[in-house]
């Protein structure tokens, strides 16, 4: 049972209240007050927390935010060498600096709010959100191991981020990319017209490339991650795809990869080994970019190109979410859902030559007029 003690020091003669309560798995607690209205109000809190099954032990609450961080971390499993990379980034960079020695029971949803505002003030909005989204998944981790009864990181107010607007080439651009990077032409009108990720051209098998259907399988990718080097693994997602080969490469790539077995990577690079990004944008796209105009142009830009270019063509959003390995059409359709409307005058033109051609057959071959009903003879 829960009950209040009253002390005296010997040394001043100070009364204290020690309030008394047992953990909801029978453990005997103890905290002490100056005043008795104090220790009551928290002994209701604490019998009110075990009824409503939010109470929490005080001693599980000690544990640093940089130690339950670094738990966190390496409990990630799930993650992609790249993105526990990020997520590590984060918390030494972004977390450990203001909370690493702030124990749980003293982060407050007020705290958190102000470190993120001081985060905007030198970083961009969606580098905050981020640097939120790990914080908070941390306090959560927290919350299911008991440690805390809510997480102090959940509904904050949070930057907005303003998306970019992808670059997106044209057929004649990309064409003139490709000839201007000279032995990488055929590298970069694959990833112009397939949509696939630098990593999974670079990790793509000869022997997953069926030419005869004009289809590749993508199966790996392959990423080049600090004080890892390149760790291959499935393609983000972790589902395999096919992408369709338009049939102008299908030659190109068949004389490409003419007697080579078929685990041999299908773009390798110039001495062998896998195609790094950093070489292929240093020796080619960067300076090709240049040349056509545009730019500080990143290997990124080609895959949406190849959606645009797709959705140009008359290709629906599942095709194009197929094409591109996203999760859902939803996610496609934020991405180039506003090139879909590019394409509403091709469906009005459409539904107008449908209408005119079944009026024209209908003038053509008429059919037998209807009978006429009298009004009179319906009863």
């Amino acid at each position: 049972m829960a009950s209040i003690e009253k002390r005296q020091r010997t040394a001043g003669g100070k009364i204290t209240w020690r309030a008394m309560y047992r953990t909801p798995d029978g453990k005997q607690r103890s905290k002490t007050f100056d005043r008795k209205a104090d220790a009551a109000r928290f002994l209701t809190s604490v019998e009110s927390a075990k009824l409503d099954g939010a109470y929490v032990d005080p001693s599980k609450s000690v544990v640093t935010v940089g130690d339950l961080a670094r738990t966190w971390l390496t409990g990630k499993v799930n993650l992609k060498p790249s993105t526990w990379e990020r997520y590590a980034l984060t918390i030494r960079v972004q977390i450990e600096p203001r909370w690493g020695s702030v124990r749980l029971a003293d982060v407050t949803h007020s705290a958190v709010q102000t470190w993120v505002g001081q985060l905007c003030e030198s970083l961009s909005p969606a580098t905050v959100q981020k640097s939120h989204r790990v914080m908070s998944q941390v306090l959560a981790s927290a919350v299911r191991d008991g440690r805390l009864s809510r997480n102090p990181a959940a509904d904050i107010s949070l930057p907005r981020v303003v998306r970019q607007e992808h670059l997106y080439l044209t057929h004649e651009q990309v064409d003139d990319l490709a000839a201007a990077c000279g032995d990488y032409r055929l590298a970069v009108l694959f990833l112009a017209y397939t949509g696939v990720r630098f990593g999974e051209l670079a990790a793509l098998r000869v022997g997953r490339l069926d030419l005869m259907r004009r289809r590749a399988t993508i199966a790996e990718s392959v990423t080049e991650v600090s004080k890892r080097g390149l760790v291959w693994g499935t393609p983000k997602g972790h589902e395999r795809r096919d992408v369709p080969i338009p049939r102008f490469l299908v030659d190109d790539l068949a004389r490409h990869v003419a007697g080579r077995p078929a685990d041999a990577l299908v773009f390798p690079a110039p001495q062998g080994g896998v195609l790094r990004v950093r070489n292929f944008r240093r020796v080619a796209l960067d300076p090709a970019a240049s040349v056509i105009g545009v730019p500080e142009l990143h290997p990124h830009a080609l895959r949406h190109t190849a959606a645009s270019l797709a959705i140009a063509s008359g290709a629906d959003v599942k095709v194009v979410q197929q094409m591109l390995g996203h999760k859902s059409a939803t996610m496609t359709l934020d991405l180039y859902g506003h090139l879909f409307g590019d394409r509403l005058d091709v469906v009005a033109d459409a539904m107008d030559a449908a209408r005119g051609a079944a009026l024209a057959a209908r003038v053509a071959h008429p059919l037998p007029a209807a009978p006429v009903i009298e009004l009179a003879a319906v009863r």
